[in-house]
Order: structure tokens, then sequence, then C-alpha cells
């Protein structure tokens, strides 16, 4: 993991973090005791540049870090753009991306600092990634499209038939 945060802070993006899988599914592995970290089908690095959101800037940096560490499944993302192709409220930061993130136990990143200490941001606490609750964050709670994209995300995901100990939270989806 140390590794995959050098590189992916090598590229010194602004507000830069990996988030979801590569935290949860870590925290996750060792509470329920597994010897060896289970698949993550990519590496979520996000960072917040508002004044480039092309794309293809993403794709360099993907490209970038593919040539650091080519076994990994890289996935670089500008929050600063993704608002409109979630069709939401622009974001204000990597973090206010990550809060609206559809479950609180995806929203969670980590970070090196300058003396590559590891800091980590969980803007909807950590209570239910550690107590392995899956629930909707705040955003996706109230919103019958968001509900939807929460539960559909809970079935596909199937988080259970990997970590068994998980209790899934569902919401009423006539919202």
């Amino acid at each position: 993991m140390m590794d995959i945060l050098l590189s992916a802070k090598s590229l010194n993006l602004p507000d830069w973090w990996i988030c979801a899988g590569f935290v949860r599914s870590k925290i996750w592995d060792t509470l329920h005791n597994f010897n060896e970290r289970s698949p993550i089908p990519d590496i979520d690095v996000i960072y917040f540049e508002p004044t480039n959101i092309n794309k293809m800037e993403e794709k360099g940096f993907e490209e970038m870090l593919m040539a650091l560490m080519p076994n990994i499944p890289w996935s670089v993302m500008n929050e600063a753009r993704m608002h409109i192709h979630s069709n939401m409220s622009p974001y204000s930061s990597s973090v206010d991306a990550i809060s609206k993130f559809p479950e609180t136990a995806t929203a969670l990143g980590v970070k090196l600092d300058g003396k590559d200490n590891v800091i980590l941001t969980a803007p909807c606490g950590i209570n239910d990634v550690v107590n392995l609750e899956v629930k909707p964050t705040p955003y996706f709670k109230d919103y019958k499209k968001r509900v939807e994209i929460y539960e559909g995300r809970i079935t596909k995901k199937n988080w259970k038939s990997t970590w068994y100990k998980l209790k899934v939270f569902h919401i009423n989806t006539s919202l």
C-alpha cells in the first residue's frame, strides 16, 4: 500500500487522495482476519484541479502511474469535473467529493504528507467502516435517484460475498 501511495504522491497532484476500496477493503480484510488482501478492481486516485477539467489529463496521469507500477489497475479522476459526469452540483474540493460518495464505509481517503506520514480523511466518520456497516452517506439517503444508485451498488458490489460479517442497511426505495 505504501508503494501505491508513494507513486500517487510522485505526481504532485493538487488535493490528491487515494480513496474508496483501497482504504475500505484493507479495513474489512483486517477485521475479517484475512491473511491476504482481497482483490481490488481499481485504485482510485482523485485530485481537485478546477482550471483543467480535460479528461485526457487524467488519462495522462494514469499512464504515468502505469509506468511506475504497471500491475496496478489505476483510475485517476479530477473531482473538479466529476459533478458533470454525476449530474450533481460542483464539488469544492476532493474531500467534499468524498463526502458525497454513496456509502459511508467508502467515503474514505488516504494520502501522504510531506514527510510521508499517512493522512486519513473520513468526512462521514469511521464508525461504519470499523463496525462493518454499509450505510448510505447523508447525500445519498433522501433523494429517489440517489437511493436507487446506492441500492444498485449494494447489489452490484455484493460485498457480503467477500466480507461475510458485513451488515448492509437498505433504504426505502419508494421515496
